[in-house]
C-alpha cells in the first residue's frame, strides 16, 4: 500500500496523553487496582472506550458501581488513585520518537500544537516538565471548547489557534475517539496506537504507524 502523500500539511496537531507520554496505561492500571480490589476486573477493551475522551462515553466509576452494586466515595477513591499515578508518571520517558519528531518538525518550519481532551493542568504540567514548551505553539484543551473528543470541537479549536485551515493540519492520535474527532474535523488523522488501544482498526484514520518517524518523512 502506497504511503499518503503529506506536502501540503503546515500544521500537526498532536495528542497527548498515550501518545507524547504514556500517562494512559497508569491510569489504566490505578483503576484496575481499584477493581481488582473489589474482587471486579477490567478488560482493556473495555476501559479503551474512554481514552481519548471522558466518562461521558464510557466511565470506569459507573461500570464498577454497576459490577458491585455499591454506592463509591468517588472524591476519596480518585485522590488515592491520583497520588500513585502521578508518582509514576513523574519517572517516565516520552514515548520512542517523539523527541526526534518534534526536532525534526521545527527544522522543516511546521507549525505544532498539543490538543488533548485532558485539562490545562495536566497536560501544560507534564509539556514543561518535559521541557516541550519550545516546540508548541499553543495547546488547546477541554477548557477551550464546548465538546471534547470525538467531537471535532476541539481540533478545530486547534487549527483556529494556529492559524492554519483543517484541510492543511494533520493530526496525531492513538485513540479511536480522537481519530473520530481529527476525521470529523476535516483533517487527515495518522494513529499510532499505544498498548491501550491496538486492538482497534482505525478505519477512518488516513494512515497507521507504529513509528512517528514513518509519518514524519512523508511531510514535505
Amino acid at each position: 500500500m502506497s504511503l499518503p502523500d503529506f506536502s501540503d500539511i503546515q500544521a500537526v496537531l498532536f495528542d497527548f496523553d498515550g501518545l507524547i507520554l504514556d500517562t494512559e496505561w497508569p491510569i489504566y492500571t490505578s483503576w484496575l487496582r481499584l477493581y481488582q480490589r473489589e474482587g471486579q476486573d477490567l478488560p482493556v477493551q473495555m476501559y479503551a472506550q474512554c481514552i481519548g475522551s471522558g466518562f461521558h462515553t464510557w466511565s470506569p466509576e459507573a461500570y464498577l458501581e454497576e459490577l458491585t452494586g455499591k454506592e463509591f466515595d468517588w472524591e476519596k477513591e480518585n485522590a488515592a488513585r491520583q497520588i500513585e499515578l502521578e508518582a509514576d508518571i513523574e519517572t517516565q520517558d516520552l514515548l520512542p520518537g517523539i523527541k526526534q519528531t518534534l526536532i525534526g518538525l521545527k527544522q522543516k518550519g511546521i507549525i505544532c500544537a498539543v490538543v488533548s481532551s485532558s485539562s490545562h493542568a495536566w497536560v501544560d504540567r507534564w509539556v514543561s516538565h518535559h521541557q516541550l514548551d519550545e516546540f508548541f505553539l499553543t495547546t488547546v484543551c477541554r477548557e477551550d471548547a464546548n465538546q471534547i473528543k470525538p467531537a471535532p470541537d476541539l481540533y478545530l479549536e486547534g487549527a483556529k489557534q494556529v492559524g492554519i485551515k483543517p484541510a492543511h493540519c494533520l493530526v496525531i492520535e492513538d485513540s479511536q475517539n480522537g481519530v473520530l474527532a481529527g476525521a470529523e474535523a476535516g483533517m487527515r488523522t495518522v494513529v499510532v496506537p499505544s498498548r491501550l488501544t491496538q486492538h482497534y482498526e482505525f478505519e477512518l484514520a488516513t494512515m497507521r504507524t507504529s513509528s512517528h518517524l514513518s509519518w514524519l518523512e512523508q511531510l514535505g
